[in-house]
């Protein structure tokens, strides 16, 4: 999922550098009240758990990778602007000590993995968590994940830096990832499992709607 340095065009990876500071800063002003005791710990564990995770990847044809993003994960654990800046941190310490993505992509993939991937995953978890939690999991890892890189196909596709056509990049990423996200939901779905059977219930998802009207 990391669009490496040299991938996007310098207007390209500029557009989304200014949305993702934009996107970023409103989480962090929703989250900021939230994250004490309790809930502080389980931010930590969760970024934790999450970096851990992505570091196991392999390639994709078209400039990127594939592996766990967990966003979804994040966003149901923590809510979703607290989700939002786990994963920005995430991303964030992968680019600077690891050099994974890069700085100057930075905000195209903390758009990806960090905005995209937890809000529409947290919001594919609150439309179906009334009628089956585990299916509302399963589907919010799985429906964040191709979103993320349906985004990444299309910043991929538009930078004149890049070898590939926008429909070969957005094909090769959508489809690729839509399979995967089948593996990414049901790592979802143990994520959740294994939080709670470590204690996480008391903070699950406490203060999402105080953070959305914040």
């Amino acid at each position: 999922m990391h669009i490496l340095t040299g991938m996007l065009s310098t207007f390209v990876a500029t557009l989304f550098a200014v949305a993702s500071t934009g996107a970023v800063g409103e989480a962090f002003r929703r989250a900021r009240g939230t994250l004490s005791g309790e809930r502080a710990r389980l931010f930590a564990l969760a970024s934790a758990t999450i970096f851990a995770a992505q570091m196991l990847n392999w390639p994709i044809p078209g400039g990127t990778s594939a592996h766990f993003v967990g966003g979804a994960l994040a966003g149901i654990l923590l809510g979703p602007a607290a989700g939002v800046v786990a994963m920005t941190v995430v991303v964030a310490v992968q680019a600077v000590v690891f050099a994974d993505g890069g700085l100057v992509v930075l905000g195209a993939n903390v758009w990806n993995m960090a905005v995209v991937n937890v809000l529409v995953g947290y919001a594919a978890y609150r439309v179906l968590a009334g009628r089956n939690e585990t299916a509302a999991v399963f589907a919010a890892g799985a429906v964040g994940v191709t979103a993320a890189a349906l985004f990444a196909g299309l910043q991929l596709g538009a930078s004149a830096a890049f070898d590939y056509r926008l429909a070969e990049t957005v094909s090769t990423m959508t489809l690729s990832h839509a399979a995967l996200g089948l593996t990414e939901g049901l790592l979802t779905v143990g994520g959740v499992r294994f939080f709670r059977a470590v204690g996480a219930p008391a903070a699950f998802g406490r203060d999402a709607e105080e953070e959305v009207a914040a």
